[in-house]
């Protein structure tokens, strides 16, 4: 199972670096990194998402609590929160396919960043679901690169989750469920 870890650390160089040697040590790969200034100065928030069963992860958790700069884990994998990436993605563009990608950039509320003659670049935010959903669709087309930012994430303060308030909406406005 993927989780999702939100780490604060003093801002001090070095700090990534023995995240990064720890989870090497254990023979974790981290899947997403996305480190950034906090609301505290000379603090950062690390948001990384990892695989691993719930009793690996807490053990991982308490390593890090062992490191030098390491403020505060949490793992927010089943918490209500916002999640975001960015995408970057640049297709080549034949004329008479031109208005397919518009129409899909478009419907995912998508920029158009960049225009030349052969080529464009969408950027594309939104959470990854989204991101996953817009990348298989522009399979279809020739992708010349992609370039993706980390998962980033903040609790809800409300801790509500509203995927799951759009599921039960959902189900409730189904007519098979009436």
């Amino acid at each position: 199972m993927k989780h999702t870890l939100s780490v604060l650390v003093e801002d001090e160089s070095g700090v990534l670096s023995r995240i990064a040697g720890l989870f090497a040590r254990r023979g974790f790969n981290i899947d997403s990194l996305a480190v950034g200034p906090a609301e505290k100065e000379g603090i950062s928030r690390i948001t990384m998402s990892v695989g691993g069963d719930n009793r690996t992860i807490e053990q991982l958790i308490k390593q890090l609590y062992k490191l030098v700069n390491i403020l505060d884990v949490q793992n927010v994998t089943n918490i209500a929160c916002i999640e975001r990436e960015l995408m970057l993605i640049k297709l080549s563009v034949v004329p008479n396919h031109r208005s397919y990608i518009l129409e899909i950039a478009n419907i995912f509320r998508a920029k158009v960043v960049d225009i030349s003659k052969n080529s464009l670049i969408l950027e594309v935010t939104g959470d990854p679901g989204k991101i996953f959903a817009i990348q298989q669709i522009l399979y279809q087309y020739s992708i010349l690169q992609i370039a993706r930012t980390g998962k980033i994430t903040l609790v809800r303060e409300l801790n509500v989750n509203t995927e799951l308030l759009k599921k039960s909406l959902e189900d409730y406005n189904n007519p098979l469920y009436s």
